[in-house]
C-alpha cells in the first residue's frame, strides 16, 4: 500500500533531503572560458540543454545532430551547428580538423530502451560504433576530457517497456533488492540499449588506460522537462501521461501503480553534465545523476493531472507488467564531488514542463521508426499497418512540425 511504502522509504528520503539541503554549488577548478566543446545530440532533449549550459559556462560550442530524433527548434542560439551522423567517420574527423576541441560531450543516441530489441543492429551501429568513431578522433586529437552520458539501463531492465509487456520473459537486474543503486552496483544490462551503453563505458576506460584520455560518465534516469518529445510512445512515463491527457485518453497504469521511481527534472541533470570536465575529482569516474525523491506511479499521475488542471482525468488500469518494483539511484557521490544546488521538486518541475508543452512542445511531431529489423514480440501498441521489417533499419522518421517554431 502507499502507506506501507511511504513508511519504509521515509528514513531514506529524509537522509537524501538533508544531504541535498546542506550543500551549495562548488566553484569549478578548470576554467571553461574559451574552451571548445563538441556536443553530440544537440537537437535532442538532454543534449540541447547541455549545449546551452556549456555556452553559459563560457565555452564555444560545436553542436551536431543528424535530426533523426531531435528538432532544430531545440538547438540553442549561439552554437555552431552541423548536421551529421556520428557513424560517419569522415564527418567526425572533419569536425576535429576544423575546430581545436577541448571537451567532447557525447549525448547522441537512439535512446528507446525497449525498442532496441527490435532494432539491434541499428542500436549497436548508432550507440556503440558511432561512439567509437568519436572516441577515435578524441584520442587522435588529444582532447582534454570525454564526457559520456550513459544510462541507468546498465544496471538491468528497469525502463524496458517491451520486456515488461512480454509475460514469458524473466527479469534479472543488478539490483533485485529495494535499495538505491550505487555506482559500485555491478552492471548487468539485459537489453541491447543498456549493453551498448555499458560496452562504451568499458571502451572509454580501456582508452584511458592505454592512451591516457580522461573521461567522465554520467548515468541519468527518468529525465523530463522542456525539449522532451511528449509524443514518444516508446519511453518516459511523464511524456506518455501528458500526451494521454492532452489527447483526452485515459492514463495507462499497469498493476497497482505502486511501482517506485525517482523523476529527474532536466535542470538537475544538464548543468552537472556540463561541468563534468571542469571538476578534477570527477575525472575518470562514473556518477548516477538525477532526482532523489522517490514517488509511486500513482503519485506521479496525481501530480501530472494537477499540473494540467485535470484532477479528475480518468485512469485505465491494466494488468501488471514484468518490472522492477523499486528502481531509484543513490546520488551521494555526485553530491560530494559536484555539490549541486537543491533539486527542483516534482510539482515545480511538472509546472515548468507543462508550461513549455503548451507553448511549444505540443507542436513537435511523433518520432517513430519507418521500419524495424524484427517485429516478433513487439508490443501491440507499437505496431502500425505500415511498419515493415528490413535487413537494414533506416532509423527514425519525423513528420513535419505542425507549426513553424
Amino acid at each position: 500500500s502507499s502507506l506501507s511504502w511511504a513508511a519504509a522509504m521515509a528514513p531514506w528520503v529524509g537522509l537524501l533531503a538533508a544531504a541535498a539541503a546542506t550543500v551549495t554549488a562548488a566553484p569549478d577548478a578548470v576554467n571553461a572560458t574559451g574552451k571548445v566543446a563538441l556536443v553530440t545530440g544537440a537537437a535532442g532533449f538532454i543534449g540541447s540543454h547541455v549545449a546551452k549550459h556549456c555556452m553559459e559556462l563560457g565555452m564555444k560550442v560545436v553542436a551536431i545532430d543528424d535530426l533523426s530524433g531531435g528538432f532544430l527548434s531545440n538547438v540553442p542560439e549561439g552554437v555552431v551547428f552541423k548536421k551529421g551522423d556520428i557513424k560517419d567517420a569522415a564527418f567526425i574527423e572533419s569536425l576535429f580538423l576544423e575546430h581545436k576541441i577541448s571537451f567532447v560531450y557525447h549525448l547522441a543516441a537512439y535512446a528507446a530502451e525497449g525498442l532496441s530489441h527490435f532494432v539491434r543492429s541499428f542500436n549497436y551501429r548508432t550507440n556503440l560504433v558511432g561512439s567509437v568513431e568519436l572516441l577515435n578522433q578524441a584520442v587522435k586529437h588529444k582532447i582534454e576530457c570525454f564526457v559520456f552520458t550513459s544510462s541507468i539501463a546498465v544496471y538491468g531492465s528497469i525502463n524496458d517497456l517491451s520486456q515488461m509487456q512480454n509475460p514469458d520473459r524473466t527479469l534479472k537486474t543488478a539490483n533485485p533488492t529495494k535499495q538505491a543503486m550505487v555506482e559500485s552496483t555491478p552492471p548487468s544490462p539485459e537489453d541491447p540499449y543498456g549493453i551498448a551503453k555499458y560496452a562504451f563505458e568499458m571502451d572509454l576506460r580501456a582508452a584511458h588506460e592505454l592512451f591516457g584520455i580522461d573521461f567522465v560518465v554520467f548515468r541519468p534516469h527518468n529525465v523530463y522537462g522542456p525539449h522532451q518529445n511528449m509524443f514518444d510512445k516508446y519511453r518516459n512515463v511523464v511524456g506518455i501521461f501528458i500526451n494521454q491527457i492532452a489527447h483526452n485518453q485515459p492514463m495507462s497504469i499497469f498493476g497497482d501503480g505502486e511501482q517506485v521511481r525517482a523523476f529527474s527534472y532536466i535542470d538537475d541533470v544538464a548543468p552537472v553534465i556540463s561541468r563534468g570536465p571542469l571538476v578534477p575529482a570527477a575525472r575518470n569516474e562514473v556518477f548516477n545523476v538525477g532526482g532523489d525523491i522517490p514517488y509511486t506511479v500513482n503519485q506521479l499521475s496525481t501530480e501530472i493531472r494537477s499540473a494540467l488542471g485535470a484532477p479528475d482525468h480518468p485512469v485505465a488500469n491494466h494488468p501488471a507488467r514484468l518490472e522492477v518494483v523499486v528502481a531509484v539511484s543513490n546520488h551521494d557521490k555526485v553530491r560530494e564531488v559536484f555539490q549541486p544546488p537543491e533539486p527542483i521538486d516534482l510539482k515545480e518541475g511538472l509546472r515548468r514542463t507543462v508550461e513549455w508543452y503548451r507553448s511549444r512542445g505540443k507542436f513537435l511531431s511523433p518520432v517513430e521508426f519507418e521500419n524495424v529489423e524484427i517485429k516478433e514480440k513487439m508490443p501491440q501498441s507499437w505496431l502500425r499497418d505500415d511498419l515493415s521489417e528490413a535487413a537494414v533499419c533506416t532509423g527514425s522518421r519525423i513528420g513535419e512540425v505542425k507549426e513553424e517554431l
